[in-house]
């Protein structure tokens, strides 16, 4: 929530109320959150029908996910903290329909410019949904419950996130596997539902007392404290990592599933991206209390472990091992994701949290679409199997090399830092 001062407590309008209650409106958004990110990972199970229908190479399918992750990007640092501003149901509402906009450009074509451009849409409009969903739910549990310890709201936002990408994968599954026109019926379902929740952001209170005398515009910036910046590289790079290993199951993981697996179910496609972030969501909302160094230390054990898993699992051609190494995979970067941030948040003064945050999230967004994009360009010399292993190398590589700064005495301190602001709570975990 926006503070003021009483001298310019006159400069501010009283925030708008909604049709519902702070509640309610709670629990709308909290919905509206969760469907608009399970739109955007309903396209997992999709990819194989769009190379077989419309003959796209495995590296244009990684071109066409890394324009996401591009949107998000120039969202998140140039819309995404302007609901401080103008309001957190004006900007968020603005995000889901551009949501609902880029579902009626995938609905009526497949070519591959407009499939790019689709993707840097929805990147664009979650960049400013996730930055300003969180800060609502947060503000609107405060409304609700007031003096009450803030963890729900961070438990239904990180649920509501990390939910939501496990969700759309199985439902854009199941859509293509048992409804007649794969590639238009999970867009047409959705962009329903992206409406629905429209509705539910438009009916909900406004929490941001909004100033006469706006600021001039500008950016948002990237800062780091110059004697941390070692550990926060540290950080960045378990940041990069974690979200490589979240983008290759939502890009690449179906086509080794129906391709080198010999399993064309589209429904096992978007499950085993459902157990994925299934994964992440469970060990990111059951260990709130556990300190940043042991998030860390099961982060930087576990993701390796699965990787390897995932790798030997598709030399071996092992449904099962590709399945299991995945919920490893996963969870570990779930863990990794957050240890990361909690050691940011003890890096960064109180002052310069969102912008220290906001160069975690760069590289958040950067691993989700690079590393995946060098598999893509790699396959067109070598196999898509020697392109696996020298991406698990890659990501175990990072990890081993950021262990020692991140698990580093310096960092001991840093567990006790207090939760991340709302403004980027589980803003990146997209």
């Amino acid at each position: 929530m926006t503070a003021s001062s009483p001298a310019d407590a006159h400069r501010l309008r009283p925030a708008r109320a909604g049709k519902v209650g702070h509640g309610t409106a709670f629990w709308l958004i909290a919905l509206a959150y969760m469907i608009n990110l399970a739109f955007t990972a309903v396209p997992a199970p999709l990819w194989t029908i769009y190379q077989q229908e419309d003959g796209f190479s495995t590296f244009m399918i990684t071109v066409v996910f890394a324009a996401y992750s591009v949107g998000v990007i120039i969202s998140l640092f140039l819309v995404g903290h302007i609901s401080d501003w103008h309001g957190r149901r004006r900007v968020l509402l603005i995000g889901v329909l551009t949501e609902a906009v880029s579902a009626l450009m995938a609905l009526f074509s497949t070519s591959l410019p407009i499939l790019i451009l689709t993707r840097l849409v929805v990147g664009f409009g979650i960049g400013m949904v996730t930055a300003t969903a969180t800060a609502f739910l947060i503000e609107l549990h405060h409304r609700a419950r007031p003096g009450a310890s803030r963890t729900r709201a961070d438990i239904v936002a990180t649920a509501s996130n990390i939910g939501g990408l496990a969700v759309g994968p199985l439902v854009g599954g199941l859509l293509a596997e048992f409804v007649a026109r794969p590639l238009q019926t999970p867009y047409l379902i959705f962009l329903g539902l992206l409406l629905v929740s429209a509705v539910g952001v438009a009916l909900s209170p406004e929490t941001v007392e909004l100033s006469a005398t706006r600021p001039a515009y500008r950016p948002q910036r990237v800062s780091v404290p110059h004697a941390a910046r070692p550990t926060f590289y540290a950080a960045s790079a378990a940041t990069f990592a974690a979200f490589a290993a979240f983008g290759l199951f939502t890009s690449l993981g179906p086509g080794f599933i129906a391709g080198t697996l010999h399993h064309p179910s589209r429904t096992l496609a978007g499950f085993a991206a459902f157990m994925v972030f299934g994964a992440a969501a469970v060990t990111q909302t059951t260990l709130p209390g556990v300190a940043q160094r042991k998030l860390l230390s099961y982060g930087l054990v576990l993701m390796p472990i699965g990787l390897i898993a995932v790798t030997t699992a598709v030399y071996q051609a092992q449904l099962a091992l590709f399945l299991g190494g995945g919920v490893v995979t996963g969870a570990g970067a779930g863990l990794l994701f957050k240890g990361s941030v909690t050691t940011v948040l003890g890096l960064a003064d109180l002052d310069s949290r969102s912008e220290t945050l906001a160069g975690l999230f760069l590289s958040a967004y950067t691993g989700l679409s690079l590393p995946v994009l060098g598999i893509g360009i790699a396959t067109q010399f070598i196999s898509s199997e020697v392109a696996l292993i020298a991406f698990t190398a890659l990501l175990v590589t990072l990890c081993v090399a950021g262990s020692r700064r991140l698990l580093g005495p310096v960092h001991i301190a840093a567990a006790t830092a207090p939760s991340a602001p709302a403004q980027y709570q589980g803003a990146g975990d997209a």
